[in-house]
């Protein structure tokens, strides 16, 4: 069980940095009301994606 959540917070944290990626960029899914928003949601993906994927490594 403790893999799939690694997994499943690796999948959310893509999703995070592709959605808020394209709205930044782009202006797509939200218009891009607030820039920092979307930088800081990015980075919180980022970070997101890191310590899962270093949980999933160290799990056996």
């Amino acid at each position: 069980m403790s893999k799939a959540m690694t997994i499943v917070g690796m999948v959310v944290a893509a999703l995070l940095v592709v959605m808020f990626g394209v709205d930044f960029f782009a202006d797509i899914p939200f218009g891009a009301d607030s820039k920092t928003m979307n930088i800081g949601a990015i980075i919180a993906g980022a970070i997101l994606g890191y310590t899962s994927f270093s949980t999933f490594r160290e799990q056996k």
